[in-house]
């Protein structure tokens, strides 16, 4: 007679739950998504002028830029010396009291720079800051 011997063998892995890692890291998601400071960029690069008594603002801001050959942008379009005033007042009836700055290029015109200052005076901004390098 012969005899098999069956071996019950159970095996036994260990696995890793990993559900609570991938909570913890959608709730860090969450937290520096909810927690980031959106600033509006121009959509256009200057060459800002340098001057020795520039401050930083601690707030947000509406930016125009000016180019040198004139062109003036906001938000990644471009509005025009004539856009200004009306890009201005729709900003600021969205959040008042916001200070416009204005990122005029170094080789830009005095008379195109005025220009956008003005536009953003008309347009309801009571304070207008010239962008510059330190």
């Amino acid at each position: 007679m012969r005899r098999f011997r069956h071996a019950t063998r159970i095996e036994t892995t260990g696995t890793i739950d990993i559900s609570p890692l991938i909570d913890v890291v959608f709730l860090l998601l969450i937290f520096f998504i909810v927690t980031t400071v959106f600033v509006r960029e121009t959509g256009v690069d200057v060459s800002k002028p340098r001057a020795a008594s520039s401050e930083d603002l601690d707030q947000q801001a509406i930016l125009i830029a000016v180019t040198h050959e004139g062109r003036v942008w906001q938000g990644g379009r471009e509005i025009g010396p004539d856009g200004v005033r009306t890009v201005v007042s729709a900003l600021l009836e969205e959040t008042p009291d916001t200070p416009v700055i204005i990122r005029a290029d170094a080789n830009a015109a005095t008379e195109a720079t005025v220009n956008v200052i003005d536009g953003a005076k008309l347009g309801g901004a009571a304070t207008v800051s010239l962008a510059t390098e330190r």
